[in-house]
């Protein structure tokens, strides 16, 4: 990581899970998500965001091992609450891991994970990365009984769905913007470290950039796809100017 990203007040975590989306729908070893981890990188990303998922639909074990050898900025290890997930984050230690809802039928993320309402259950698997010092991030809606429930968790990190912001238009997703700000003014005030993804693109990413408190934005679709008209390091570096811009 270079002086200047250190020293950012707003990173950028770029998620390289459907380069290997592409890879895998042939075969092979074409794309490698980890030349475009590289190429995040020197584009102005200030760590790598990857999803090892229970169906290895995209992302693979493998993939992530050579991460871990060979990058040189942070490994964001979006991961589902399940003992398999954890003793692959254990066995690894990447900088950090974002716990996700997961779903098999689902296409993407579909939604914040309901911390709340499954607190015995994430409990025990947040204590054993935060005991490995690994940063735990919890992926929830910003809403404030989610945010609650991270702070009795002993999360230092929220991941804020911006899912819904993307997708409403209007006063409905101003609304939705307000929700976000005052879910990562709650977080900060309790000592959380609040960041947002999901949906994230050009044409809305400057309001939820502009969110004084939030520390992180992860953006991966949106970029892996405008890269294939501009590529992937104009792609990011473009955003990373959207975001810098943002804070003025």
């Amino acid at each position: 990581m270079t002086i200047a990203q250190s020293q950012r007040s707003l990173r950028l975590g770029v998620n390289i899970d459907h380069v290997a989306t592409i890879r895998n729908a042939r075969g092979g070893e074409h794309p490698d998500p980890v030349r475009a981890a590289f190429a995040a990188a020197a584009a102005g990303a200030d760590g790598v965001t990857a999803h090892l998922r229970e169906d290895r639909r995209h992302i693979t074990d493998d993939d992530i091992s050579r991460l871990i050898e060979k990058l040189t900025v942070p490994l964001n290890l979006e991961m589902a609450a399940t003992d398999e997930m954890v003793e692959i984050a254990l066995r690894h230690r990447p900088h950090a891991a974002c716990i996700v809802p997961e779903k098999r039928e689902e296409r993407t993320t579909e939604g914040g994970l309901d911390a709340a309402g499954q607190h015995n259950q994430l409990a025990p698997f947040v204590s054993r990365l935060v005991d490995a010092n690994i940063r735990v991030s919890l992926f929830i809606e910003p809403d404030p009984r989610q945010v609650e429930a991270a702070i009795r968790l002993k999360a230092p990190v929220v991941e804020f769905h911006t899912g819904r912001y993307a997708h409403l238009e209007g006063e409905a997703r101003s609304e939705e913007l307000r929700r976000i700000s005052d879910a990562a003014a709650l977080a900060v005030k309790n000592g959380i470290e609040p960041h947002a993804g999901h949906g994230l693109t050009f044409d809305n990413v400057l309001p939820v950039a502009a969110i004084p408190q939030v520390q992180e934005l992860n953006i991966g679709h949106f970029l892996v796809g405008e890269a294939i008209f501009t590529g992937l390091e104009a792609s990011v570096a473009r955003m990373r100017g959207l975001m810098d811009e943002a804070r003025g």
